[in-house]
């Protein structure tokens, strides 16, 4: 355990001081990695000594693959592991690593199941398929009690339809704070669906991680990686209601994961705070978060209280780099040049933003 600790702590180093693509490595095997506590799987030192490698430059992720593989094929690596899942940890950090390197992304049913076909095959014999059977899981934040989850004959239907309802909506004109209360119940309907036997959560996270970058948003990962349990806890909360007991469902937990992740805020995320029993004035804390503006937790000025979501992705661009050409800042948010020189102009109108020395000179963000 004191050797595991080690490891992942350098995985921190790399993040901390690394050069930008150990740094990105670092983050995405650090993701990988904490994700398999939603199932409680635990990876090996030989994984984390492969990673290392990988984040080093020393080989590639694809080579990172194939180490895992060999490993659990020669008769050392099945002694050497005690616990059979720890193959499954590691063969499936390894692949969402190379998934949250890739710069593809398609937001349809077809990803979705793709994701999961990615990271199972091999593992589960139905990777990739959707449940044909009805569960159950109990839950520890809900006294053992179970969410109810989508019925086996209706799956491909409801996830054909949320899919659809969330690629016809526009976050035109949302505040931040808006986007991201959409985007919390949007991510625990999918969830919700359980589309797959096992495997569920994690396909999910890697899934939003995706589809959250294409919107513009520099994504955190790291809170995967440190609360992963905690994601999982709310996403249940998300989606459990006992009227008899005064319990509804609730994006509130998973409000405060997304706006760590996306905004950068410190709100303390606390799995015994999910559970039905916890009783907040034990504490003397209420059971409510108190979030700081979207503009605050973005070191952004106040009267960017109202702005869109393309807008405050532009702003994060500018913020890292005030001398960023429009293709520049068109690719990080994924968005034409023409979409960006609209958005740099209202921001200009509005006095958010300024060119520093006239025309052409780097960005500046106006403060209060």
């Amino acid at each position: 355990m004191a050797k595991d600790k080690e490891y992942i702590q350098g995985l921190e180093e790399y993040i901390r001081q690394g050069e930008p693509q150990k740094q990105e490595r670092g983050r995405a095997w650090q993701t990988a990695i904490g994700l398999q506590e939603v199932d409680g799987l635990k990876t090996s030192p030989y994984l984390l000594d492969t990673a290392r490698k990988h984040i080093e430059g020393d080989i590639t992720i694809g080579e990172a693959k194939q180490l895992i593989d060999s490993y659990y094929k020669s008769q050392s690596g099945r002694k050497e592991i005690e616990d059979e899942r720890t193959e499954e940890a590691d063969k499936v950090s390894a692949r969402i690593t190379e998934l949250l390197q890739e710069q593809t992304f398609n937001f349809s049913p077809a990803q979705y199941a793709a994701i999961h076909r990615r990271l199972f095959e091999g593992i589960f014999k139905f990777a990739g398929r959707i449940r044909d059977y009805n569960i159950t899981k109990q839950e520890w934040v809900l006294r053992g009690e179970t969410v109810y989850y989508a019925s086996a004959d209706t799956i491909s239907e409801t996830l054909e339809y949320d899919m659809r309802q969330e690629r016809e909506f526009s976050y035109d004109g949302m505040s931040m704070d808006e986007a991201i209360k959409h985007l919390t119940r949007f991510c625990a309907n999918l969830w919700q669906i359980h589309a797959f036997g096992e495997g569920n959560t994690r396909t999910t996270a890697v899934f939003m991680i995706k589809y959250l970058k294409t919107l513009g948003f520099k994504v955190t990962n790291e809170l995967f990686a440190t609360h992963s349990w905690y994601f999982r806890n709310a996403l249940v909360r998300a989606n459990y209601s006992n009227l008899q007991e005064g319990v509804t469902e609730t994006t509130i937990y998973l409000e405060r994961f997304f706006r760590n992740m996306l905004l950068g805020e410190t709100t303390q995320l606390r799995n015994r705070e999910l559970h039905l029993d916890w009783n907040s004035s034990a504490e003397g804390q209420s059971a409510k978060p108190i979030f700081a503006s979207a503009n605050f937790a973005l070191g952004l000025p106040a009267k960017c209280k109202n702005c869109t979501l393309e807008e405050i992705a532009v702003l994060r661009v500018i913020q890292q780099n005030p001398s960023a050409p429009q293709k520049f800042v068109a690719n990080e948010i994924g968005k034409s040049e023409r979409t960006v020189k609209s958005i740099t102009a209202r921001l200009t109108e509005q006095g958010i933003i300024r060119r520093s020395k006239g025309k052409g000179s780097p960005w500046e963000i106006i403060k209060d």
